[in-house]
């Protein structure tokens, strides 16, 4: 048994009544699709579900078409000078030093390659720094080798661990997703604009759902921030990508992306405290009494 179910059964005494009422909120979810997630022999990044996976894999696609051509160049460059420049073929070598020409074209043409690329790196850049005004907020804790996560606005907070292999089926997952599966999920509302503040409270974690082009690190004292818009209702899986101890790969993120109305109705099954809820939160409380 790994440290990290280990540390689930210490925990579990303590928490016991939270993961019980997590884990009933999710067994009254809709059946979603598995959207976000590795597929066998894939080599490309995965298909986007937010704005800012789209500018990742335009930007990924955009550098391709860039350096491939720089590279081809260089390499027929290199074996032009191998076979026309070598001893035998070129016994007596040139003696000059410079050529100012070439000199400033070496230093040109680079960086107004560097200029182009930054004309599309720099809008993405800020996109994902500059944080909208969040429709829902979550703190998100990564710990060896868990996460923790604390709906700030609703009182609602619970961790998160990876399924064995023997689990899987009981929580609704397939054989082909362990090492992804949790027995808990972020639960979150499609087409809404969900901040999340990222900190640590033992070593440097990464909080990463690739589906939506987000990746952030948690260190510990410090609180960061990211954000993202899910586009289509589905669950999503990411890993901690920062190397974070023996246990780092078995620390997987699990997103359910759900309507407003079945979030809503999920906040209500956790017990949450929805007093402060936004405008378009209580015109669905409205709808459904």
């Amino acid at each position: 048994m790994r440290l990290s179910k280990f540390l689930s059964l210490l925990i579990a005494p303590l928490a016991g009544g939270l993961v019980a009422t997590q884990a009933a909120a999710e067994d009254l979810l809709p059946q979603l699709p598995v959207l976000g997630a590795p597929v066998p022999d894939g080599t490309a990044l995965q298909t986007p579900f937010s704005s800012l996976a789209r500018e990742v894999v335009f930007l990924d696609n955009l550098l391709l078409w860039i350096i491939v051509p720089i590279t081809i160049f260089v390499t027929a460059l290199l074996i032009w000078v191998i076979v026309f420049y070598n001893r035998k073929a070129n016994p007596e070598p040139a003696k000059f030093t410079h050529n100012t020409p070439i000199e400033v074209a070496w230093t040109v043409v680079p960086s107004l390659i560097l200029l182009f690329i930054a004309l599309f790196t720099f809008p993405a850049l800020r996109h994902q720094q500059i944080m909208p005004e969040a429709d829902v907020t979550i703190k998100v804790t990564g710990l060896q080798w868990y996460w923790d996560y604390e709906y700030v606005d609703h009182g609602v907070q619970f961790s998160q661990f990876m399924l064995e292999r023997d689990e899987l089926e009981d929580f609704g997952y397939s054989d082909d997703l362990y090492l992804l599966a949790t027995d808990t999920a972020m639960v979150v509302p499609v087409n809404r604009d969900i901040v999340l503040q990222v900190t640590a409270g033992d070593v440097i974690h990464a909080w990463t759902i690739p589906a939506f082009g987000v990746k952030q690190d948690g260190v510990p004292g410090r609180l960061a921030e990211l954000w993202f818009n899910a586009e289509e209702e589905g669950i999503y899986f990411g890993q901690c990508s920062e190397l974070c101890g023996i246990n780092h790969a078995y620390m997987p993120i699990t997103v359910k992306v759900v309507s407003d109305a079945d979030y809503v109705a999920w906040l209500e099954r956790q017990g949450a405290d929805l007093a402060a809820a936004p405008d378009w939160m209580r015109e669905i409380q409205l709808a459904a009494n």
